[in-house]
């Protein structure tokens, strides 16, 4: 049954249904039947079309034979002269989108009416034809499209256009066929023919990066009357001037003029895409900004809400880039604090905040107090992230910018809001010295009323890190103790940890947090109890023997050396004892995939305290602790970087197989990750016998086999090579798995004691530059540039070859050299002729590196490509430069 379309108004009173409120698709279909009526009821009809048209647009399914007998059915309706009906009956014939053999049988009707006297029955008999036709037939009727696209009526030829721009999709062989007609049509006198005909004529030429040139050349000289065209226009010669930028030397940028004077239109619309286009400008500069920031100051006094919410967001994309060009229209944007409409009134309060300067922190404020009460969490989260980014440019208005973060940190709302809020808070007790104390505060007399558990937990553990480091450490302990008492378990847990650590750092706090955590003995929960007996012991509470200062602070603020979920695993099978838990006894190896293989694609690093751990740093961390645990490798120093686990062997074999290359300052290490499925057999002794005579630079230093795989137990062995320092070495390794094989009984689970020695052929494994260099990201890539400084920029130009398009070459160049691209500039819009890329990361050394890449493809789809080099040591900039080379 179909859903009911219900609307409320806004009292919520009353409640407008739609009439097609408890239809079925088995009752339209009987009442279908009227078409099949020898005197037609040309009103019953049309309301039966509707219903069958709604249970479609529903998502309603009908079956073939119900499809079938429906077409049939309205195909008899052609015999009314009715204009509604016949216009219901396009509609429906469109969305059946009968198949091949149906086809034919409304051919002729369709093309009858395409050539009738009646304009509404000739253009909608176009749109139907060249919806349900494939190509064949479209030969047919091409002669008379033709004839439809230069029709004197608009409504005809405006249909055979639109009909051209979706059949460019599937037979663009036949609509290329059109470009005289089509040419001819853009110098219609009417707007909606004009603007349809400018819109196929590019797609049919978007390919030829000098076609659409000349295209836009010959249009921008003042034959384009429509308002709809002229922005089509306008956006085509935005990409026209980009792709004249990206491949010129000289800096000019043809038909800059065109879009200038575009700014003097009388169309609104026309105004406001001229304006966009100048600010999106690559490059844009002040003097060049200046005309379009007029005209949009214009608009923000705007009686059209449409209009100054374009000029606002407008202005709000400048700002980010070009504050300073915005402050003139400070005064107007002022006025749109209060504007009815909240995401006009948002942006207005988000744009002031970038482009405010010092002396009028305090008026925003104010009216930034009595605005947010009124817009929602969403909006909310937007100002807040404004005035934190206020915040670190003007450190010395912390406090009222503080105070206000506060204020409306007690105010009502969601999980989303509040973390935002704490973030900021956090970012700005970190960055702002002076505001920690303040700052700390804040949060403390927040978590007396928060409802949010995570938020809770967050705070305490963060005060722990940050409070006893203040002034006054001990003007926190109400308020940390205090959360013994009144909140969940978790957050008391929580609170006794907090404690512990201000007590471990401050010395003259010690007796008194003793005091309280002997309270916390009492509490009603294990873990409470548990954490307020190991802190007392640690700290001495208990007249036991105090640890020394750096187990303490190892014990207390270190991380666990052993994986967590070996931790964890190895708790469940404890069984109690005379003996204690041992620690020591929790396997270091990781057992479970990495997390590096779970990790959602696309997060970003945590910016702050409400935010969990990110994944990377995570694995990086358990992987170090890993290598370090094992002798052969414990003297290689710091990890720089470990690789995605790499297959070695085709899924639902009976050995699986993959690597994680570690890469170390002079050393590279193999991970190879191995599972045994075969549930009869005992695998000991297992190793990789790697033959490195593919990889010159590279000489093995050192192995550990696996003594036993059992089945379905993953197991690690480990090879490492040694490398020139400073080098990125590459090189090709073949590897093979050897091993003894013993058979196990399946009644007793026990193993032969012989076995037999075998080996296993696994693929080769690589090597390459970007296992060098680290994924590292920059918020803001050209603040990043600029302060790197061109000290040790190198710059060249590079010829890649044919290429299928300029995605395939900016994904090729992005993986050889493995680095993290900026701002979504991976993305390469749809048939681009150029491309710009822009991308950062860590070479191995911990040497920041920027990298540039500007695109272009020609006709005959080679591509060339510019690459310019920012890094803080002049060899690794030329070593980018050799990678691609050789690349």
């Amino acid at each position: 049954m179909a859903q009911p379309f219900v609307k409320k108004d806004d009292d919520d009173e009353e409640a407008e249904y739609s009439p097609f409120l408890g239809i079925e698709k088995g009752a339209v279909l009987q009442e279908a039947r009227v078409f099949n009526d020898p005197q037609l009821d040309p009103r019953r009809c049309s309301q039966v079309i509707t219903k069958l048209l709604y249970l479609l647009n529903q998502g309603e399914t009908f079956t073939k034979i119900e499809a079938t007998e429906v077409f049939f059915a309205v195909t008899k309706l052609f015999q009314s002269r009715d204009i509604g009906l016949r216009r219901m009956v396009y509609l429906m014939i469109k969305e059946l989108s009968p198949c091949a053999d149906e086809v034919i049988i409304v051919t002729s009707s369709l093309m009858k009416d395409m050539n009738s006297k009646t304009d509404m029955y000739r253009a909608n008999a176009i749109r139907v034809l060249c919806r349900i036709t494939d190509g064949t037939l479209l030969t047919q009727i091409e002669r008379y499209l033709k004839q439809a696209i230069v029709d004197k009526n608009p409504v005809v030829a405006s249909a055979a256009l639109v009909s051209g721009i979706h059949i460019l999709q599937t037979n663009p062989e036949i609509v290329k066929r059109w470009s005289n007609e089509v040419q001819e049509a853009v110098q219609s006198r009417a707007a909606l023919v004009q603007f349809h005909a400018l819109a196929l004529l590019h797609q049919i030429r978007q390919n030829d990066r000098l076609a659409v040139s000349k295209l836009v050349t010959s249009l921008t000289r003042g034959s384009v009357r429509s308002p709809l065209a002229q922005c089509l226009l306008i956006r085509y010669t935005s990409q026209v001037i980009h792709e004249s930028a990206s491949n010129s030397q000289t800096g000019e940028r043809p038909f800059f003029d065109y879009l200038e004077s575009c700014l003097r239109h009388k169309a609104e619309m026309v105004i406001l895409e001229a304006a966009r286009a100048i600010t999106e400008l690559n490059g844009v500069t002040s003097r060049e900004l200046t005309p379009a920031i007029t005209v949009l100051q214009l608009f923000l006094s705007s009686s059209k809400p449409v209009l100054r919410f374009a000029a606002i967001r407008t202005l709000n994309k400048v700002a980010m880039t070009h504050p300073m060009a915005v402050t003139n229209c400070n005064i107007d944007m002022e006025s749109l604090i209060s504007d009815q409409n909240r995401s006009i009134a948002t942006l207005a309060i988000t744009t002031l905040l970038k482009t405010g300067n010092e002396s009028s922190v305090d008026r925003l404020m104010k009216q930034i107090t009595n605005f947010m009460s009124d817009i929602a969490d969403e909006f909310k989260i937007v100002v807040v992230e404004a005035i934190r980014s206020l915040c670190l440019k003007f450190p010395l208005k912390y406090r009222s910018l503080m105070n206000f973060l506060s204020n409306i940190l007690r105010e009502e709302g969601g999980f989303e809001y509040k973390k935002a809020i704490i973030d900021s808070i956090v970012i700005l007790i970190r960055d702002i010295p002076e505001a920690k104390e303040s700052g700390l505060l804040h949060l403390c007399e927040f978590i007396e009323d928060c409802e949010f558990t995570y938020l809770s937990t967050q705070i305490l553990h963060f005060l722990g890190i940050e409070g006893p480091k203040t002034s006054d450490p001990s003007k926190y302990i109400r308020y940390i103790y205090n959360r013994v008492h009144l909140e969940n378990a978790t957050v008391r847990a929580s609170a006794v940890s907090t404690m512990a650590k201000f007590g471990a750092k401050v010395e003259s706090l010690k007796p008194r947090i003793f005091v309280l955590l002997r309270r916390c003995l009492l509490d009603s929960d294990d873990e409470v109890r548990d954490r307020a007996t190991l802190y007392l012991n640690t700290l001495g509470g208990h007249g036991s023997e105090v640890e020394t200062d750096e187990n303490m602070n190892e014990f207390l603020f270190g991380s666990l050396e052993v994986p967590l979920v070996n931790l964890e695993t190895s708790l469940k099978n404890y069984e109690p004892s005379d003996e204690s838990f041992d620690i020591n006894s929790v396997p270091k190896e990781i057992k479970s995939q990495p997390l590096a293989e779970k990790k959602a694609p696309g997060k970003k690093p945590a910016t702050g305290l409400a935010a969990p751990p990110s994944g990377p740093a995570t694995t990086v961390d358990a992987y170090e602790r890993l290598l370090s645990s094992i002798a052969e490798f414990s003297s290689f120093g710091k990890l720089f970087k470990s690789s995605a686990p790499v297959e070695l062997t085709e899924a639902g074999t009976e050995y699986t197989v993959n690597v994680v290359k570690h890469i170390f300052d002079r050393h590279v290490v193999f991970q190879y990750n191995c599972t045994n499925t075969i549930p009869e057999v005992l695998l000991e002794n297992v190793a990789v016998i790697v033959d490195s005579s593919d990889a010159e630079e590279f000489s093995e230093v050192a192995s550990k086999p696996l003594p036993s795989l059992p089945y379905d137990s993953p197991g690690q062995t480990f090879v490492a090579f040694e490398k020139p320092d400073g080098v990125t070495a590459i090189g090709k390794f073949s590897n093979i798995l050897k091993f003894i094989v013993k058979e196990v009984d399946p009644s007793t689970g026990e193993a032969e004691e012989d076995g037999v020695e075998d080996e296993y052929q696994l693929e080769d494994l690589e090597v390459v530059a970007a296992d060098y260099i680290l994924k590292v990201g920059v918020s803001n890539f050209r603040n990043a540039w600029e302060s790197m400084g061109a000290d040790y920029e190198r710059v060249d130009e590079y010829g890649l070859g044919p290429r299928e398009n300029l995605t395939e070459a900016v994904n090729a160049v992005i993986n050889l050299l493995g680095m993290q691209p900026c701002e979504g500039t991976e993305v390469v819009p749809s048939n681009s002729r150029s491309h710009s890329c822009l991308l950062s990361g860590v070479y191995i050394g911990n040497v920041k590196v920027l990298v540039r890449l500007s695109f272009g493809i020609d006709g005959q789809r080679d591509v060339a490509m510019k690459l310019a080099v920012r890094s803080e040591d002049e060899s690794v900039s030329d070593a980018i430069h050799e990678i691609v080379a050789s690349g």
